[in-house]
């Protein structure tokens, strides 16, 4: 499958089935192409990855991104993804400079959506999305998002 370029703007849809062809089934390398397909083709990002629970419990590590460099753990019910993580639940931020305990990675942030990604009720991870823009992300942005999870478990059973 061809990659398309940056200066391409694709649908959500159109996003989706690219990263269809994408996926291997192979959990890192299919976050790791995840995060690039989603920084080529999302406008006005700043920053995209993922967060993976590892060998110790209520903690995030950082995985496969694309952006500045980040953070490199976040327990859970800190910050954004911790709190995600936490409550199993999406979240939308309009203004992270409001979002009491926000851990500042990247300054340039201003929103951001963070998915849990949630396997046998447990969280395994999460997917973070930031913008340097106030309020970037729709409530259909943040449906997009959580069908990239979906897409990825579905592929990564």
């Amino acid at each position: 499958m061809e990659f398309k370029a940056a200066a391409t703007q694709l649908s959500h849809k159109e996003i989706l089935q690219e990263l269809e062809g994408l996926l291997t089934g192979r959990w890192i390398t299919d976050l790791a192409n995840t995060s690039a397909l989603l920084m080529a083709h999302f406008r006005d990002i700043n920053w995209v990855g993922f967060y993976l629970v590892a060998e110790e419990p209520d903690t995030l590590w950082l995985g496969p991104f694309q952006g500045n460099p980040a953070c490199t753990m976040i327990p859970f019910k800190k910050g954004v993804c911790g709190a995600a993580a936490q409550d199993k639940k999406t979240m939308r931020i309009e203004n992270v400079d409001e979002f009491p305990g926000h851990i500042v990675c990247d300054s340039r942030s201003k929103s951001e959506v963070v998915i849990p990604i949630i396997k046998n009720n447990k969280v395994i991870g999460v997917l973070d999305v930031d913008s340097a823009s106030l309020n970037r992300f729709s409530v259909d942005d943040q449906k997009f998002f959580e069908n990239v999870v979906s897409i990825i478990l579905t592929k990564n059973h």
